[in-house]
């Protein structure tokens, strides 16, 4: 700090006798106009330095606010993070006063929830978790059965069972893919890969496991027998490949990318039979197929859901046959078809669980409940309940056996102006419109519709090459 310069020496007595009335040079303070004491001079490289931070405060909080409409993990509203994990282990109570759709909390995981599953006729639950760990589950009590070992050694990002329940397998960021027995805990066998597996599924009859990959932007069929492989498709998609699945026939493999890309592998031919490129306007997160496996669901960070007839390739003309929207506020995470494809289940980002109507595109219903991200959904197979895993590090059961008569559905229902009816060829409910003037004469659901279409397009076009 600058300071006066020191005065003149003065003789011992007058030292004295000013000693009182005012200090000596050296420790004299410099004083302003207003009495107040001078302040110290900050350094230039300093206030450079302190200028330089608060301008690249004010540029980032200004970026932040620019790009966060862009961010494909954006919600509409900003969404606080929980306080902490909740710990009861078995909470029972209503999502929301108007939907009174009972539920019990799942907790024993320590990170994020990332796969979960129904298995043992619907009796046991299946979980994979960023924790290391792959658990069982009862799914009558909420106590865990079993914690499958040896555990990888890094955050599963997807587990599988076989239709059987005999098998599960688990994909980890370790670049492992291991198979256990259900029954007694047994590691069956285990195989390394040279890329992060990013998603695992069991084919429905249960001899092959297919997993997509990170880096070399493929897909690897494995036999779940003798753990060879298959086929190793590397570059099938352009971007990391986000999630695949077999349809019912265990023939063919359905894979979604970043590259906003659908693609659909024969496992006999050892070909691509179809590539939808620009399939959604963001990346595509999940897919799963109908029973029949002519129809493949998939959701995007697009905010929608969209169903395709890859059955005919209609799309190439029409596009999805069906698109879901206004269903969640943010990005999609995962959806799962009912078995007999009434109603379609979806996580969000925006820590909801969307029940749809699928003949009519409409959400039915909203779960709202999760602290966090929806990260994984199932559905049992008598369809009476609904599972979803959670970045919370929880998974909730939903009872949905009544939701037909929750006011909240039955409201929405009649604002649209719907009612239900059964469909005469697969006897699954379907709505319709009241208002149709053909409303009397449509007896069967949408997918068999589309069904009876292509039948008869193909007999057509039969008759056709004949002549």
């Amino acid at each position: 700090m600058a300071s006066q310069a020191p005065s003149a020496p003065t003789s011992p007595k007058a030292q004295d006798k000013d000693k009182k009335t005012k200090p000596q040079g050296l420790n004299m303070q410099p004083r302003w106009a207003d009495g107040a004491p001078e302040p110290h001079r900050v350094p230039l490289p300093a206030l450079i330095k302190v200028y330089g931070h608060l301008h690249r405060q004010l540029l980032e909080g200004r970026q932040a606010r620019i790009l966060l409409p862009l961010n494909p993990l954006h919600v509409d509203e900003d969404l606080p993070l929980p306080e902490k994990l909740m710990t009861e282990k078995d909470f029972r109570g209503n999502q929301e006063a108007v939907s009174k759709v009972p539920f019990q909390v799942l907790t024993g995981h320590q990170h994020i929830v990332s796969s979960c599953h129904f298995c043992v006729d619907d009796t046991k639950l299946l979980s994979g978790s960023y924790d290391c760990t792959v658990k069982l589950w009862d799914a009558a009590d909420g106590s865990i059965i079993r914690d499958f070992e040896p555990r990888p050694k890094a955050p599963v990002v997807e587990c599988s069972v076989t239709a059987d329940s005999r098998r599960i397998t688990a994909a980890s960021y370790d670049k492992t893919l291991r198979t256990w027995d259900l029954e007694t805990g047994k590691l069956l066998w285990k195989i390394s890969h040279e890329n992060f597996i990013v998603s695992c599924q069991f084919s429905p009859d249960g001899k092959y496991v297919v997993s997509g990959f990170d880096v070399d932007c493929g897909i690897c069929i494995t036999d779940a027998e003798s753990a060879m492989t298959v086929s190793h498709i590397k570059g099938h998609h352009k971007s990391s490949v986000t999630a695949c699945c077999f349809d019912s026939d265990s023939q063919k493999v359905a894979s979604v990318s970043l590259d906003k890309s659908i693609k659909i592998w024969d496992v006999t031919s050892q070909t691509t039979l179809l590539t939808i490129a620009k399939a959604h306007t963001n990346a595509i997160s999940n897919c799963c197929f109908t029973l029949s496996g002519h129809f493949l669901c998939t959701s995007s960070w697009d905010k929608t859901l969209k169903i395709w007839n890859v059955h005919t390739g209609e799309f190439r003309n029409r596009g999805a046959c069906v698109t879901l929207m206004k269903g969640h506020e943010g990005s999609v995470s995962s959806c799962h078809f009912a078995r007999d494809t009434s109603f379609l289940v979806s996580g969000g980002f925006d820590r909801t669980v969307a029940i749809w109507d699928v003949a009519e595109g409409y959400r039915k219903l909203s779960l709202k409940g999760h602290n966090d991200w929806v990260m994984d959904v199932a559905i049992s197979n008598n369809k009476k309940w609904i599972l979803s895993a959670s970045k919370d590090a929880t998974m909730r059961l939903w009872n949905i056996e009544e939701i037909d008569r929750i006011p909240l559905v039955i409201q929405n229902k009649k604002a649209l102006g719907l009612k239900v009816e059964q469909c005469e060829e697969c006897d699954r409910p379907f709505s319709i419109y009241e208002s149709d003037i053909f409303s009397e004469t449509v007896t069967k659901c949408v997918f068999c519709r589309m069904d009876a279409k292509d039948m008869s397009a193909e007999a057509s076009s039969s008759l056709e090459e004949k002549d």
